[in-house]
């Protein structure tokens, strides 16, 4: 049966009242999603995307020892940043809000991993969290020194960890570490020259690695640092922690958006 709008105008009505309901909730629901579109662009755009990056300096174990993030992100706050830590570790330590804030517990620092594993495991951190504008390269190399492995294999992980986070993010700042020591009765004269030379390899590796859009910054963290600043041979104490959280801000100033 063929049915015209001559013999059934209530269908024609019902059609038109049927058609104009489903294009403004079509339109309704497009809104939606460029609402939540933008609101995930503004997500993915939040400045000054941190990466704390490392062993158990950046971890922490509180409160057997502590990482400088706290104390970091409570300056950071102060200085009135906008900034967002990344990484898919949380902390698992209890802090105080600071400012009406709860701390931000996010980072990518693992016990005891080596820079062997920090590079092994690079590719699918920024697959979980996407690229930093930041890096803090916290470390480099020390679980390497202390177990022992080749020191050659030290440099060649750090620069390889350098150039992915620069080929994912090719204005990507990082700021990386020249040791903290250890306790003064656990360096051993052995330990002390390989530390010495990795200050001084860090330097060269910050130059080598800098271009014109991305900068590899040194961090002077041996200067000053003490045995005070120490909660046992090598993990820092609140003041360790304060101390290193200095000494990024210090340079965070700097290249902050």
């Amino acid at each position: 049966m063929i049915f015209n709008r001559i013999e059934y105008p209530g269908y024609s009505r019902l059609f038109l009242v049927v058609f104009w309901i489903c294009l403004l909730l079509g339109c309704q629901s497009d809104e939606l999603d460029q609402g939540n579109a933008t609101e995930e662009i503004n997500t993915n755009d939040i400045p000054n995307k941190i990466m704390p990056l490392g062993a158990s300096r950046v971890q922490g174990l509180s409160p057997w020892f502590e990482s400088y993030r706290y104390e970091l992100w409570k300056d950071l706050i102060d200085g009135g940043w906008d900034f967002d830590y990344i990484g898919p570790e949380t902390e698992t330590g209890s802090y105080p809000n600071y400012e009406g804030l709860s701390f931000d517990p996010d980072h990518q620092g693992k016990m005891s991993w080596t820079s062997e594993q920090i590079f092994e495991d690079l590719e699918s951190t920024l697959h979980e969290t996407g690229y930093p504008d930041i890096v803090l390269f916290s470390s480099p190399g020390g679980n390497d020194i202390l177990d022992g492995l080749p020191y050659e294999n030290v440099i060649e992980n750090i620069h390889g960890i350098i150039d992915l986070f620069q080929d994912r993010n090719p204005d990507i700042v990082i700021l990386i570490e020249q040791l903290a020591p250890g306790k003064t009765s656990f360096m051993t004269p052995e330990l002390t020259a390989i530390f010495d030379q990795a200050v001084l390899d860090v330097e060269m590796i910050a130059q080598d690695q800098t271009d014109e859009s991305s900068q590899v910054i040194p961090v002077n963290m041996f200067d000053g640092f003490t045995d005070r600043y120490l909660s046992d041979d090598i993990h820092y104490n609140e003041q360790g922690a304060e101390f290193i959280a200095q000494r990024y801000y210090e340079v965070l100033q700097s290249v902050l958006e």
